[in-house]
């Protein structure tokens, strides 16, 4: 018992959520819920009555928590707010785009990837230069 690790409270970082609700549950169910003092939770369950304006509203919000180190969206709802999820450009918290049961990921409309492959794109390119 003297080596065990202790989680540090103070410091810890927060995934926060931005999905359909069968995967925000299945991501709570698993322990990345958290609701503050405040009554404030990290994450946002989108159907059919939440409004861009609430997905917008939320993904700044998560976006500016010093709490969050992971942001996780529905590609689907990412689509909703490509704008403001392209535009995003800072490492912490990191936005990655997940599936949901209902729709399928496509490559295609990530921009974390499309980043990813253009800068081996340029390394490659710079490291054929020498």
């Amino acid at each position: 018992m003297a080596n065990r690790v202790q989680t540090p409270t103070s410091n810890s970082a927060l995934i926060a959520m931005i999905a359909d609700e069968d995967t925000v549950v299945g991501f709570l169910m698993a322990g990345v819920g958290n609701v503050d003092l405040r009554r404030k939770t990290n994450y946002l369950i989108v159907d059919s009555k939440t409004t861009v304006k609430q997905i917008e509203d939320t993904f700044k919000e998560f976006t500016t928590r010093e709490d969050i180190a992971v942001v996780l969206i529905s590609q689907y709802v990412a689509n909703m707010i490509r704008f403001l999820v392209d535009s995003y450009n800072k490492p912490v918290p990191a936005i990655l785009e997940i599936p949901s049961k209902d729709h399928p990921y496509d490559p295609a409309h990530d921009s974390v990837l499309s980043r990813v492959k253009y800068l081996f794109s340029a390394e490659s390119v710079a490291s054929g230069r020498r």
